[in-house]
């Protein structure tokens, strides 16, 4: 019965990774698998641990594995609905503001750094949502826009991967207690920026940034059409500032991130019930910039998914085994077991944890980690958890299906897979790798 459990968490993932031949979404086959691998648990009357790795009651231990993905989804929809409500009201017109050269390599740099650090604040699906929608408004030419373009999901993955809300996965890491964020801005903020920094350098000698960028005809009108609301200003500044109080909050009351976001997402929600974006502002128009609206747009899909995925990971967790030592654990410290004999470097396999999470999505093959490697091994901020968060959030760079950054653009500017691989893999590739082993020599320092 192990056997079918196991299958159905295989087949579910390569449903999840085939999601665009299939025309299928992923939650589909994410909610399947979380689902049907805890019933064929309790059907096979199997044995689970729970997560002091005794002999449980299997209600007892999904109750367990729901309260840790509640934590981290109430999280995301806190995070979503701020970043939604700072958009409503054009916020992010003042950071685009900014932009104003026509020099490629120029442009190349200032708008890859911004969204760099843009990232760390926001996540890397909203950074990249963002960026693209302001090099479409610079770059008329489709063809340099996507050098661009591919150049901020390098970006966005690196500035992701240094901040505990930069990432699903850094998050994930964070609220279930393997980094603070202290410790992970200060391991992984150099080893981030070498990651960028090294592609951008090799990409700045590319044929396709010689010169500078031809303006449209049509740009003037388009920038008429965006006009900055008396609000946005006041909405970017306590929208950043409650997403980077969150991390603040928990180092003072030492309570769950969750909450600092609650506590967040209700000040920014009380300032946006009483603000006023236009001069000519009634209660016809008040619907527009609710916090409502924000939560209507949230992608509740990715909601889903992650919810899926993290109980189909949950089970395989707390599903008990034997051992090699003749001692029951559960399947998936037992897979790390056995990956320790083949693969006896731990620094490769994370490495390779970097490069598969460009195939795979990152999100489960990090959850699969944190039910592989025990907290009495492995501490809070040890260098696997540290270097884990590292390669899982900038190895998606690698291929365009390989994080959420690059799925956003891919599909706002029908991203080609193949021009991809030719084009940019080599640069994350490169970047990757430079940022892995800055890591490993910087971090006996630490």
């Amino acid at each position: 019965m192990i056997f079918a459990v196991v299958a159905c968490f295989v087949v579910g993932y390569i449903l999840i990774v085939f999601e665009h031949p299939l025309k299928l979404d992923k939650s589909v086959p994410a909610l399947l698998m979380g689902a049907l691998t805890w019933a064929l648990i309790s059907v096979g009357n199997l044995e689970v641990l729970d997560h002091l790795h005794q002999t449980a009651h299997l209600e007892e231990v999904l109750l367990h594995h729901l309260g840790k993905t509640a934590e981290i989804l109430f999280f995301l929809i806190g995070a979503m609905t701020i970043v939604e409500l700072i958009d409503l009201h054009q916020g992010f017109s003042a950071i685009t503001a900014v932009v104003k050269t026509q020099n490629k390599i120029k442009l190349l740099w200032i708008t890859s750094i911004i969204a760099f650090f843009l990232s760390a604040i926001l996540d890397n699906l909203t950074t990249t949502i963002v960026m693209v929608s302001l090099l479409r408004k610079l770059i008329p030419s489709k063809t340099d826009r996507l050098f661009f373009i591919s150049m901020i999901i390098i970006a966005a993955n690196a500035g992701g991967a240094w901040s505990p809300i930069g990432d699903v996965t850094t998050t994930m890491l964070w609220i279930g207690k393997k980094v603070s964020s202290l410790n992970l801005i200060i391991a992984l903020l150099i080893p981030s920026i070498i990651s960028l920094a090294i592609p951008l350098l090799f990409a700045s000698f590319l044929p396709v940034m010689r010169g500078s960028i031809m303006p449209s005809e049509e740009k003037d009108k388009d920038n008429s059409h965006e006009k900055k609301l008396l609000s946005s200003n006041t909405m970017l500044l306590i929208g950043i500032g409650g997403l980077i109080f969150v991390p603040v909050f928990k180092s003072f009351t030492h309570l769950p991130p969750y909450m600092g976001m609650m506590l967040s997402l209700g000040i920014v929600w009380l300032v946006s019930e009483y603000i006023h974006p236009e001069e000519k502002f009634d209660q016809k128009n008040k619907h527009l910039y609710t916090a409502l609206q924000a939560l209507s747009r949230i992608d509740l899909s990715s909601i889903l998914f992650f919810l899926g995925i993290l109980l189909g990971v949950g089970a395989l967790e707390s599903v008990a085994v034997m051992a090699l030592n003749g001692e029951k654990t559960g399947f998936l410290m037992n897979l790390a077991m056995h990956l320790r004999e083949i693969v006896p470097n731990q620094d490769l396999v994370i490495f390779l944890i970097g490069i598969f999470s460009a195939i795979i999505d990152n999100v489960p093959l990090v959850a699969a980690t944190m039910g592989m490697y025990p907290m009495d091994q492995f501490p809070m901020d040890s260098k696997l958890w540290l270097f884990i968060a590292y390669s899982a959030g900038t190895g998606g760079s690698m291929l365009v299906i390989g994080s959420a950054a690059g799925v956003a653009a891919m599909g706002m500017e029908k991203i080609d897979f193949i021009w991809y691989f030719k084009h940019i893999t080599w640069l994350a590739f490169i970047g990757f790798i430079a940022g892995g082993l800055t890591f490993l020599g910087i971090f006996p320092w630490l």
